[in-house]
């Protein structure tokens, strides 16, 4: 029979019919599940902007038969009067099968139908012997209110002989809350239908497009997962001539993404709302204040409300007030902005820039300014806030850096000259920074007391910021007396500024003591570096202080590597690390001076294979480049593995190609050293003491240089000599411990020579006990034989020293994991390690802390000190170093 709608035109046969399934398709079989399980109840809804996919998949799965019959179909039309609605709802009924009594009627009227019928229809789908399932696509706030009432209420009246699949791109004004409170619904969302990598790769891959991970990583960086946009993006990929290239160059205004856009979501809005969407797209994110600003109206909060609800390509930021615009979506919107009003983007950003200032969000301000090229004002916005040590440090440093990247060199006043020093500084760009320095003393200089307009830009803000990059600057070999003296004038600058401003940056203060330590150490001032790095540790804690604390514990634990305090070296570099991953610290402002403090410990120690791990660990971080000297360092520390290992070849090319220009004397002689020492165990002493007397000494009473010296000269066989060079070798508290430990040894290697055992032995003994509390192994094992040999002559010194041996013989080791005996006759463990608690305790062999050995077996850290307690409970000891120290000594690591 021939049905007609309500105004008498014929029912349009398409709109019952479901859209043929894309040839090229991705089966989301998680998806289409959810949907077979959800038709199983009253009503599923699958919501989503458009292009989303919605429809592809529920057609995709009424094409797939995973339905208990086949659904019936029905595309909505926005315009549709109700009784039109009805009448259509009607008609796909029967058309799918569905028995209908013909007491249901039909509505004759466009306008409406009456309640009579509503409950006719659903008093005869209750009665049907088969549930019906009804599509309803695109069914969207656009229908009447009368519309959803009678939907809703024929849903509920059913009895569950009808069963609504909705897509939609807005929530429906069905009361939704009560579906969910009945838990009678069943929900798809924008975040469900985002393609994953996955997804976008194996779309690509119907497309022929052979994609790398990365580039599929992008696309879907790019396109947050819209179906759509990857589906064009596929498109235009397969006529591209370079794919990937295509990726790295993607510009949505400049494909049909930007024409889809514009048609399917721009266009479709009233002319208000549209001119709300050109002007909020300048920022990342909008205020519904923020849109009044740009708009010059009051509608913002209603606008943006039912944008994000109509899923118009803008989403409310989790509960907040603010919102974000899809980033393809803002960058089509900005394109086609500048082309219809030119010229209006900048005043936008400056509107912003404006409204974010005075609203306290000062790094939002300085982009805006900057995109607005208001570089006086953006520069402005950092000086007086005291915040260009946001150019250097925190996560936003890179962003900031970027935006002033396009600032004219040479732009004119005191801020700009300062942001640029800032940036020429986080570059590491240091003639480039001082250049930028001597502009700023030219403009402060230039000064004028009665320029009003000057007052600010010269006031104490930018004569502290000057003082401030003038300290961060400092070069290690200059003058320290000089960075002390700046350092003090900066401080004084700090209390001349307000309290409150000072409140806001807690970080000046540590940046400013921990690059003085820096340099104290730099010059080799150990023990006012440590004054100084203890000072900026201490003035740490609050949040916006983690890349000063992280600097600061990792410079002085190379201060505490460097006097020879091994165990309070290693302290302080964990302690980095914790503070490094506690903040999550991006890896390019992570420096790895506190994995090059760990490695230098295990070296000495003589734990090379952990040594090794920590020098890659420093040699791969992508922080800012280490100073001259801390760069030697890790050459020197590299080097002593190298030989270690057995490649004294390596590790002396790899000394030569360190860059002597820029060292402190005191670095240069640190190199001539440890040069010095791979000669010897290359057996070449002559070369050995060639090297020592080609460097000049920074102090001719230097330790570590006698020391060095005093090698040599017995490995040359001149033991009178090598003795007198030992006088220049303090015996207090003048050098470190290492050095004092040394020196003791050689003064024993000395006696054996002479024949004096009883010296030889007294000496020793006294190396031992110096070497004991650092476990200082290396110079031992660097000495010979002897040395063990020796040891079995006092069979009682060899038990008390028996932290020597850092590997036991395999033998040793299976007794040990089987429970046997020792070789003192006692049982080395209560019980068998298992294997979980034995790669718990190889990693604290690593020196690493529970939280990294946590991350390492992926386990969370109460986990691994319910490991360690066993451990210690096994071994019979109660600190993790005493179990390391017990498992080494009977060969089970």
């Amino acid at each position: 029979m021939d049905h007609r709608a309500p105004t008498g035109d014929p029912m349009l046969t398409a709109r019952f019919a479901p859209p043929a399934v894309p040839k090229l398709l991705v089966h989301r079989p998680e998806l289409l599940g959810r949907l077979t399980a959800g038709a199983q109840g009253p009503l599923t809804l699958i919501n989503g902007p458009a292009g989303s996919g919605k429809t592809v998949l529920t057609a995709h799965w009424a094409a797939g038969g995973r339905a208990t019959r086949p659904p019936m179909w029905l595309t909505v039309e926005p315009d549709d009067a109700p009784g039109s609605f009805w009448a259509y709802v009607l008609e796909a009924l029967q058309r799918g099968g569905a028995a209908l009594p013909d007491a249901v009627g039909r509505p004759t009227r466009a306008e409406g139908v009456t309640r009579s019928f509503l409950v006719r229809l659903a008093d005869g789908l209750a009665a049907s012997p088969r549930p019906a399932v009804l599509v309803l696509d695109q069914f969207d706030t656009a229908q009447p209110p009368a519309t959803t009432e009678g939907l809703d209420f024929v849903l509920r009246h059913a009895a569950g002989g009808l069963r609504i699949v909705l897509t939609s791109r807005s929530d429906t004004l069905l009361p939704l809350h009560r579906y969910r409170a009945a838990g009678e619904i069943t929900e798809i969302r924008d975040t469900d239908l985002r393609f994953t990598d996955e997804d976008a790769g194996a779309l690509l891959r119907e497309h022929g497009l052979d994609i790398s991970p990365a580039g599929i990583q992008l696309l879907g960086e790019r396109t947050e997962g819209w179906a759509a946009g990857v589906r064009l993006c596929a498109l235009a990929m397969q006529r591209s001539a370079d794919p990937e290239a295509f990726l790295r160059q993607f510009a949505a205004d400049r494909t049909t993404i930007a024409d889809y856009l514009l048609t399917e979501v721009l266009d479709a809005q009233p002319p208000p709302t549209q001119d709300l969407l050109l002007r909020v797209c300048v920022t990342d994110r909008v205020h519904p204040d923020l849109a009044d600003a740009l708009t010059g109206r009051d509608d913002g909060a209603r606008t943006l409300a039912g944008l994000a609800r109509d899923n118009a390509f803008l989403e409310q930021i989790d509960a907040s007030a603010w919102y974000r615009l899809h980033p393809l979506f803002a960058e089509v919107l900005r394109a086609h902005l500048r082309q219809r009003c030119p010229g209006l983007e900048p005043r936008l950003h400056a509107r912003a820039a404006r409204w974010l200032a005075r609203t306290g969000r000062l790094t939002e301000a300085v982009l805006q300014g900057a995109a607005a090229g208001d570089w006086q004002f953006a520069a402005a916005q950092l000086v007086d806030n005291l915040a260009m040590g946001r150019l250097l440090t925190g996560l936003e440093a890179d962003q900031l850096g970027r935006a002033f990247a396009g600032m004219p060199p040479g732009t004119a006043g005191v801020a700009p000259a300062l942001v640029d020093a800032a940036c020429r500084l986080a570059e590491q760009d240091l003639s480039g920074c001082e250049a930028g320095l001597r502009r700023v003393d030219a403009a402060l200089a230039d000064a004028s007391p009665t320029d009003a307009s000057r007052a600010e830009t010269h006031g104490p803000a930018a004569r502290f910021g000057r003082a401030f990059l003038g300290v961060l600057a400092a070069r290690p070999a200059d003058d320290v007396t000089a960075t002390e003296r700046a350092v003090a004038d900066a401080d004084r600058l700090l209390r001349e500024l307000p309290p409150p401003l000072l409140a806001e940056r807690p970080e000046l203060r540590p940046l400013l003591l921990a690059q003085l330590g820096a340099v104290e150490l730099g010059a080799g001032r150990l023990d006012r570096a440590e004054s100084a790095l203890t000072a900026a540790v201490a003035a740490c804690g609050q949040p916006g202080t983690e890349l000063p604390l992280c600097g600061a514990l990792g410079s002085l634990a190379l201060t505490e590597l460097l006097r020879g305090r091994l165990r309070q070296a290693a302290e302080h570099a964990r302690a980095a690390l914790a503070v490094a991953e506690r903040s999550a610290l991006p890896p390019e402002h992570r420096a790895g001076t506190d994995h090059l403090v760990l490695a230098g410990v295990a070296v000495e120690q003589d734990d090379l294979r952990t040594a090794r791990h920590h020098l890659d660990l420093a040699t791969a971080a992508r922080g800012p480049r280490p100073d001259p000297a801390t760069a030697a360092r890790a050459a020197l520390i590299g080097a002593r593995i190298t030989a270690a290992e057995g490649d004294p070849d390596a590790a002396l090319a790899a000394l030569r190609a360190v860059d002597r220009e820029g060292l402190p004397a005191w670095a240069a002689d640190e190199l001539a050293v440890a040069e010095s020492a791979v000669h010897l165990a290359r057996g070449e002493a002559a070369a050995a003491l060639g090297v020592l007397d080609t460097v000049e000494a920074p102090d001719d009473d230097r330790p570590e240089h006698a020391l060095a010296r005093a090698r040599a000269l017995l490995a040359a066989g001149r033991d009178v000599c090598a003795a007198r060079a030992l006088a220049g070798v303090p015996g207090d508290e003048g050098a470190t411990t290492p050095v004092r430990a040394h020196a003791r040894l050689l003064r024993a290697q000395i006696a054996e020579a002479q024949g004096d055992s009883r010296a030889a032995h007294r000496h020793l003994g006294e190396a031992l006990a110096l070497a004991r509390p650092e476990e200082l192994r290396r110079m031992f094992a660097e000495s010979g034989s002897w040395v063990r040999r020796a040891l079995r002559q006092d069979p009682r010194s060899a038990r008390s020293h028996g932290w020597l041996t850092h590997r036991a013989p395999a033998r040793t080791a299976r007794a040990a994991q089987a429970g046997g005996p020792h070789a003192d006759g006692r049982a080395p463990v209560v019980e068998p390690l298992s294997a979980r608690e034995a790669e718990v305790l190889r990693k604290a062999a690593e020196l690493l802390s529970t939280e990294e050995i946590a991350a390492e077996l992926y386990v969370s850290a109460n986990t691994v000190k319910t490991h360690l307690k066993s451990i210690y409970r096994k071994l019979c000891v109660t600190r993790r170093s005493e179990a390391v120290h017990r498992a080494q000594d009977l060969g089970m690591l």
